[in-house]
């Protein structure tokens, strides 16, 4: 097990990796707990949940809205939790945005930790504080930032994900690789058949690189006003085919992130052969998949992005395997790339 560590004004979050989640009853307060999960989740796990409330929204980004928050707000009442209340979220990038969000809201604040049960979540989505809901379909838009007092990463339930959210979550571990880490990309590309036989120890220590880079960065800049921005690598063009094309989070993030490759190398930040390395690498994964977005619905999905100011947009690039850049560019500049990207592949 590793521990690993955030600490922002006000809390001090801890990511334990390769952790047993049944640990997590000796972490909990003595009274006023609810586990908030998903109904996949509650069948794989439930009859083993620490014995006390447990409240199942629908597995899926479907749950990622108000109506859903309000519910659990109403259920969280019903059930007598005051201010000194704690929020358990157990389940994938899903439920830990939710739960995160009623944390921070219900009664301006209760506490919550979190016991990440996709390799989405544990790479990405349960560690770093942010959390939201979609507003119609513009991602994420409705959300706080707000540390977690821990997370559990156990990589023994990563055997019960299907293919398709496991490989969801590889995109995010590739992701923090092009970003930060040249040595995690290594691994990544010489592992090819361990990471797809999910071997426990080797997952183990990808996921703790990934997430003490991800730890670093949100501890020099928590609210991403700055340096944090780099996490949004693939993401602009991710999240317009996420909304459009109803691809899982990770495959869509994947096909932005190749987007954005592209597009640093026609801006002269990237060479040939890592281009070349990084898309083979999502290719080999079985991560790519046809996309193809109108144009006036890529201009209005992009113009919806939360990193857009005024006229421009943080965009982030690659200059490399292992560093990336923010740069601001127009609106039009990201549209007009995504379109001329489109019709090279028609």
């Amino acid at each position: 097990m590793e521990k690993i560590v955030i600490k922002t004004p006000g809390i001090i979050s801890e990511i334990l990796v390769g952790e047993s989640w049944e640990s997590v009853t000796s972490m909990l307060p003595e009274r006023g707990v609810v586990i908030i999960t998903d109904d996949n989740v509650l069948r794989l796990y439930g009859d083993k949940f620490p014995k006390v409330p447990v409240i199942a929204v629908s597995h899926g980004e479907s749950s990622k809205k108000l109506g859903v928050i309000e519910y659990l707000a109403e259920q969280l009442l019903l059930q007598g939790v005051d201010r000194s209340g704690f929020i358990l979220a157990v389940g994938g990038g899903v439920v830990c945005d939710i739960a995160g969000f009623l944390a921070s809201i219900y009664m301006r604040g209760i506490r919550c930790g979190y016991i990440s049960t996709s390799l989405l979540s544990q790479v990405d989505a349960s560690t770093g504080g942010k959390n939201g809901v979609n507003l119609g379909d513009t991602k994420n838009m409705l959300g706080v930032i707000r540390q977690p007092e821990f997370v559990i990463c156990d990589t023994s339930m990563l055997i019960t994900l299907s293919d398709q959210e496991y490989l969801s979550g590889l995109a995010e571990l590739i992701k923090t690789a092009v970003i930060g880490d040249y040595e995690l990309f290594d691994l990544i590309e010489q592992n090819f058949t361990k990471i797809m036989a999910r071997e426990k120890d080797l997952l183990t220590a990808l996921i703790a690189r990934s997430v003490k880079f991800k730890a670093y960065v949100v501890t020099e800049d928590e609210l991403e006003t700055g340096l944090r921005r780099i996490l949004n690598f693939g993401h602009t063009y991710g999240h317009a085919i996420e909304m459009h094309m109803f691809f899982k989070h990770g495959f869509a993030v994947a096909s932005g992130m190749e987007i954005a490759t592209e597009f640093s190398f026609e801006k002269g930040y990237i060479s040939s052969v890592e281009k070349t390395r990084i898309i083979n690498l999502l290719n080999k994964f079985g991560l790519l998949n046809y996309h193809n977005i109108p144009d006036d619905q890529i201009d209005r999905l992009i113009l919806h992005d939360k990193k857009k100011t005024g006229a421009g947009i943080n965009f982030i690039f690659t200059e490399g395997i292992g560093k990336a850049m923010d740069k601001k560019v127009t609106v039009g500049e990201v549209t007009d790339f995504y379109k001329r990207f489109r019709n090279k592949k028609l």
